[in-house]
């Protein structure tokens, strides 16, 4: 299991985080996977409980990536926001957050979108990806490469963790 949790965190963190944090994290989750309990009481300051929507161990994943790839907000504006800010600055974007403002969800997030597939060509530009279940916020999402997205979800599968492309699951929700 930690081979696949460090293989995930890897694909998902696309360079923002280093291989020795990549590993701890992994090490702890499945260690919180393995024995909850354990886990628990190793670590006191861990604040969860059984009403978490998500295993402990997705937990410790979702709550260790940092703000450079696990992206939440309430509002597509604000989502944008987190990702352009994760970027340097010489990173053109063709859009500023604030245009998403008083667009639909779809059309905001096809406009994300758009822009995330444009960039980091030669790795099949970068897909959202709804990530895990929602704990605070309305959205949460990470940044995948195209050329990663099948292996991916396919970790996820593994791992059953929920995860998704976030167009495609918000085009269904609408349609439905």
């Amino acid at each position: 299991m930690k081979n696949q949790l460090a293989e995930l965190i890897g694909k998902i963190s696309s360079g923002c985080m280093s291989e020795q944090d990549i590993q701890r994290i992994a090490e702890e989750a499945a260690q919180a996977y393995a024995d909850p309990e354990g886990f628990l009481a190793a670590n006191p300051d861990i604040n969860y409980d059984d009403t978490f929507p998500i295993p402990l161990g997705e937990w410790v994943v979702v709550g260790s990536l940092p703000d450079t790839v696990l992206f939440q907000a309430d509002t597509y504006e604000d989502l944008f926001a987190a990702i352009v800010a994760s970027f340097d600055k010489s990173v053109p974007f063709n859009f500023k957050p604030r245009q998403l403002a008083k667009v639909e969800a779809l059309t905001a997030l096809n406009r994300i979108q758009v822009q995330m597939g444009s960039m980091n060509k030669e790795a099949g530009g970068y897909v959202l990806v709804n990530f895990s279940q929602l704990l605070d916020d309305e959205l949460q999402m990470v940044l995948v490469c195209g050329d990663d997205l099948a292996r991916v979800l396919e970790l996820c599968a593994e791992l059953n963790i929920a995860a998704a492309p976030a167009l495609e699951a918000l085009r269904v929700a609408v349609h439905i």
